[in-house]
């Protein structure tokens, strides 16, 4: 099957749109219409949309789909919306208020010094979250849906996290506790 028409990749790719209409969308009812309490229960409403992936994976799974790209990709996205949604929430959230009700400047990520080190020390903290539950939802769906095959081909996919994990360590954490500022 050609992986651009792959359901479960087009189900990640309309996840995230998804996110992002529930999120500028719950914005906007908070700061643009002043709708403080529709828009808690649309932000409110974001988790679901992880929901939905899931359910997406293990139907297709379940049905005999051959593990590809998307099956390997949706647990390590699901993982990055759990452990990083929040912030990106609140990234927009800043900017929706300094732009829309006076709200002050939104704060930038430190440039260097020890709060740079800090800063860089929880955005890994908070990958190795995200590879964890992208671990978790792998092995679950491994005993629980997916065929010896499938299991092997899902599990197989755990080793780019290990790559991207030394990767991420070295080049954030690592590189700016080394740097001299």
């Amino acid at each position: 099957m050609n992986e651009l028409t792959d359901p479960v990749l087009v189900t990640i790719a309309a996840c995230e749109i998804g996110f992002w209409v529930f999120v500028v969308g719950g914005l906007a009812l908070r700061y643009l219409a002043r709708l403080p309490r529709p828009s808690m229960i649309v932000l409110a409403c974001v988790p679901l949309i992880d929901l939905v992936l899931l359910v997406a994976v293990t139907i297709d799974l379940a049905q005999g789909g051959d593990v590809g790209f998307a099956h390997r990709l949706a647990p390590i996205y699901l993982g990055c919306t759990v452990m990083f949604g929040h912030r990106m929430i609140a990234w927009a959230d800043a900017r929706f208020a300094h732009r829309f009700a006076d709200g002050p400047a939104p704060r930038k990520a430190p440039a260097s010094g020890p709060e740079r080190r800090r800063y860089e020390w929880a955005d890994f903290g908070r990958w190795l979250g995200a590879v964890g539950i992208a671990a978790a939802i792998t092995g679950l769906l491994g005993v629980t849906v997916a065929d010896p095959a499938q299991r092997e081909a899902l599990v197989g996919g755990l080793g780019v996290l290990g790559t991207i994990t030394v990767i991420w360590l070295l080049t954030g954490p690592v590189w700016y506790s080394l740097s001299r500022d």
